[in-house]
């Protein structure tokens, strides 16, 4: 049961935030501190994308673990009330998020996601692994 009156609980959930999380400007950081150039919006890409690299063709979604459903991550918990209400929410989220790295993909975009606890734990350990693949995607388009 909520321990918040519904008007409380509507005005605390009105207050997160969909841009500029924390997570997502820590990500910022880490890529701009190795060097990596972005855009951060970008109205025409299919699920506006938090991080936009044009010369590797790809983006990045920076993912709240709560909102987009991270499989197996214990912030990605269902509130005890209104439980069919969050089970179509979340549906929603991720069918949406579905169709939207789709959309990217067959555009040529690469599609990157980034967790938020994966951002909490370790930092590096994310940083290295988009770099990676990001580097992958460079040498790709080269030979093409």
């Amino acid at each position: 049961m909520d321990i918040l009156t519904p008007k409380k609980r509507s005005w605390n959930m009105s207050r997160i935030g969909g841009k500029d999380t924390r997570p997502e400007k820590q990500m910022r950081s880490l890529l701009h501190a190795k060097g990596y150039r972005f855009k951060l919006s970008d109205k025409d890409l299919p699920g506006r994308p938090d991080i936009i690299l044009p010369k590797y063709r790809a983006v990045i979604f920076v993912h709240g673990c709560f909102w987009h459903r991270h499989p197996d991550c214990k912030y990605a918990y269902t509130p005890k009330s209104r439980i069919e209400f969050w089970k179509e929410k979340f549906a929603k989220n991720v069918k949406r998020d579905k169709k939207n790295l789709s959309l990217l993909q067959r555009a040529g975009w690469l599609t990157i996601a980034v967790w938020e606890c994966e951002i909490k734990k370790n930092t590096e350990d994310v940083l290295n692994r988009v770099s990676e693949i990001l580097q992958q995607q460079l040498k790709m388009r080269e030979v093409a």
